[in-house]
């Protein structure tokens, strides 16, 4: 197949730090050329991921992160590069409403995001002509009257990550400084426990610069420790050497790709139950789940948990080769339909477990 990816404007593929669309994307890209199909990646010019490059795109800019107005142009350039793809698989909001795509061409796109009442107008909208993927089974549940045409967890590629010792005597926090990621909470947690919290945080926006200074600051204690984003050796090694990874998250996540990254090192995850963590986390084998109130008191048996049982749930559940496979058989699918004549329509929610 000739596959089209559009990746957004706004972080290189793959990201040097942050990013974890652009994390999945790349691993696609790559796991499609390795299983011999021709790829065409639509992405910022300081991309670095190994595949031809759509022509006339432009570097990436993190400052306009979510700007419509930077997306649609980014779009628009994408499309103009892959009129001679099989298919197209967008990663962006606005892609699969642009009006010039290239006829009889199957699109599939991608939720990204929290399936809202905002979002599900848009995604209802969308799949009157695109196949749709959900990245778990509770973005989904959100919107039920969106159709989704297949339901595909995130996977990793696992080989070049370490799998650490926990030994460091911390429990660590890698995500956004805001609110919904629970940051507040893992301080709160780690104090309650009794032992120092390590915290990778991305703060480059100024609501994220504005939450980390005056509501987490301050709570710090004189054995935290907080680094910017790290790259993902960095990022293996802090969450390797914990004793726990803390996903405190206070909005239905669609999917933690963090969270498999930390149980990829064999570290086990405590979380609440909020959005996609069940689907990834298996309550008192691979992590612990429940309310605010209980979390602290699950660091105590943290250290029970199998790591090397970590480690071969991402092996087995979330890796990159099960992920690529099956959007090819997506893929595979909507292209059968095409060339019976017409647009392919969603084949039906396939949940996989």
């Amino acid at each position: 197949m000739r596959i089209g990816l559009v990746a957004g404007p706004w972080i290189p593929i793959p990201p040097v730090t942050y990013g974890g669309t652009e994390r999945v994307v790349d691993s696609l890209a790559r796991g499609f050329a390795a299983a011999g199909h021709e790829v065409f990646l639509a992405a910022p010019t300081d991309s670095t991921c190994p595949v031809p490059r759509v022509p006339g795109m432009r570097p990436s800019v993190p400052d306009e992160l979510n700007l419509t107005l930077s997306e649609l142009s980014h779009v628009a350039r994408a499309y103009e590069g892959l009129e001679n793809a099989d298919i197209i698989h967008d990663h962006t909001l606005a892609g699969p409403l642009y009006a010039h795509r290239p006829e009889q061409v199957p699109v599939v796109t991608t939720i990204h995001s929290r399936l809202d009442p905002e979002a599900a107008d848009i995604y209802r909208a969308i799949a009157r002509n695109t196949a749709v993927i959900a990245i778990s089974r509770n973005q989904g549940s959100h919107a039920p009257d969106v159709p989704i045409t297949r339901v595909i967890h995130h996977g990793m590629d696992v080989s070049s990550v370490p799998v650490g010792s926990g030994s460091g005597g911390y429990l660590c926090f890698v995500g956004r400084a805001c609110p919904d990621k629970g940051l507040l909470e893992a301080v709160m947690i780690a104090h309650q426990a009794g032992l120092p919290l390590r915290i990778a945080a991305k703060m480059r926006q100024p609501d994220e610069v504005r939450f980390f200074r005056e509501v987490v600051q301050p709570m710090l204690g004189p054995d935290d420790d907080v680094v910017d984003e790290v790259d993902d050796a960095g990022k293996y090694r802090l969450m390797g050497e914990a004793l726990a990874f803390l996903n405190p998250i206070q909005w239905p996540e669609p999917f933690g790709l963090v969270m498999i990254e930390a149980l990829a090192t064999g570290t086990p995850v405590i979380g609440t139950r909020a959005g996609s963590a069940p689907e990834i986390v298996e309550h008192g084998r691979t992590g612990y789940l429940g309310d605010i109130g209980q979390l602290a008191g699950f660091v105590g048996v943290a250290g029970g948990i199998s790591r090397a049982a970590c480690r071969k749930e991402v092996e087995e559940r979330f890796n990159e080769d099960r992920m690529v496979n099956e959007h090819l058989s997506l893929y595979g699918q909507l292209l059968e339909g095409a060339l019976s004549g017409g647009v392919p329509h969603p084949v039906g929610v396939h949940q996989n477990q």
